[in-house]
């Protein structure tokens, strides 16, 4: 049987790997299309334009971030930080919704000044195929991302695919500015459509950051993960009941701690193994997860030590585990 810490630490190294391309398919993706828009800008004069601009200026500081967040939350704990480094993407995602709201903020100003002296939109054909490559180049970015946070749950890269997610229907926006204004000299549109982006921009900054703020303020997972570890962990003989479940989530990382009932009569390397076997059960349906169990011993008559329905050495225990083992077990807890 596979060993399950090397198998945990190979799961954990891939999704080191795919959350990192992924913020570097952001910062690129960012970068190009300043250039393009800036052109475009120049060429067009059109405050869609202008707010698509502003936009993707502020995705790349923002995707810098999450670049930076990411690598940091991916450094092993250490003695001074003994859960990790996770919490560095819910702060890397308080920042960019900071930086979200800011641009929502610019483009309004402009847009409303826009409204109040009205410009003409020109080349606006330019316009219309800087924007195409836009769509384009974010539909990839967001298909990637969509991925990566499906399968890793990243706050961080879930935050940056928000945003991006915004761009499409903003840059849809552009398309339909430009052609109303350029084509048909509806002047008006071109700063309504502005307006109406802004808006939309300042709800994903605020959708970002309440999942942000929920991380850093240790929300317990969802009510139907609860139940399922309740379930898991009922399932196997001996559990007379669960309680004091917390669990929380920190970046890519998740911490579960529960105490079972368990028969006080039980021998101590039996109440173990059973410990043992709700940990490994937990830990295979929440990969991601650091489970801490611990025994509470209730009153019963009798506690017969009969057979377990599940196998002993499945879980990695012995049967026995001489003294010189435990000390040293011991020891080198405490020197962690």
């Amino acid at each position: 049987m596979a060993d399950p810490i090397k198998r945990l630490r190979g799961m954990r190294g891939d999704q080191n790997k795919l959350m990192r391309w992924a913020t570097y398919a952001s910062t690129g993706t960012a970068l190009i299309l300043i250039f393009a828009k800036t052109g475009a800008w120049f060429a067009t004069e059109s405050i869609a334009m202008l707010s698509s601009l502003i936009d993707s200026l502020l995705d790349s500081f923002a995707s810098l971030l999450t670049l930076f967040a990411v690598r940091h939350a991916q450094t092993p704990a250490d003695r001074e930080h003994r859960f990790g480094h996770g919490k560095a993407e819910p702060l890397a995602a308080m920042a960019q919704s900071g930086f979200i709201a800011g641009s929502a903020a610019l483009l309004l100003i402009e847009a409303i000044n826009r409204l109040i002296d009205p410009q003409p939109v020109t080349q606006t054909d330019l316009g219309i195929s800087v924007m195409g490559l836009s769509i384009v180049a974010t539909l990839a970015l967001v298909a990637f991302q969509t991925y990566v946070v499906r399968k890793f749950d990243s706050v961080a890269i879930k935050a940056d695919s928000v945003h991006y997610k915004a761009d499409l229907l903003a840059n849809l926006g552009v398309i339909a500015a430009l052609v109303l204004s350029g084509y048909l000299n509806v002047a008006l549109v071109d700063p309504l459509f502005g307006i109406a982006i802004a808006a939309y921009i300042l709800k994903g900054a605020w959708d970002i950051g309440s999942d942000a703020y929920q991380m850093l303020m240790d929300r317990e997972l969802p009510d139907e993960d609860r139940e399922r570890i309740k379930e898991i962990a009922l399932s196997y003989s001996g559990v007379l009941g669960v309680h004091d479940l917390r669990t929380r989530r920190s970046g890519p990382d998740t911490f579960i701690q529960m105490h079972l009932d368990l028969n006080g009569a039980l021998s101590l390397n039996r109440a173990h193994t059973i410990a043992d076997a709700v940990e490994k059960g937990v830990s295979e349906a929440f990969p991601a997860a650091e489970v801490l169990v611990h025994q509470d011993p209730v009153t019963p008559e009798s506690a017969p030590d009969g057979p377990l329905d599940f196998a002993e050495d499945a879980v990695g225990v012995r049967a026995s585990v001489p003294i010189d083992s435990q000390d040293a077990s011991r020891n080198r807890t405490d020197e962690r």
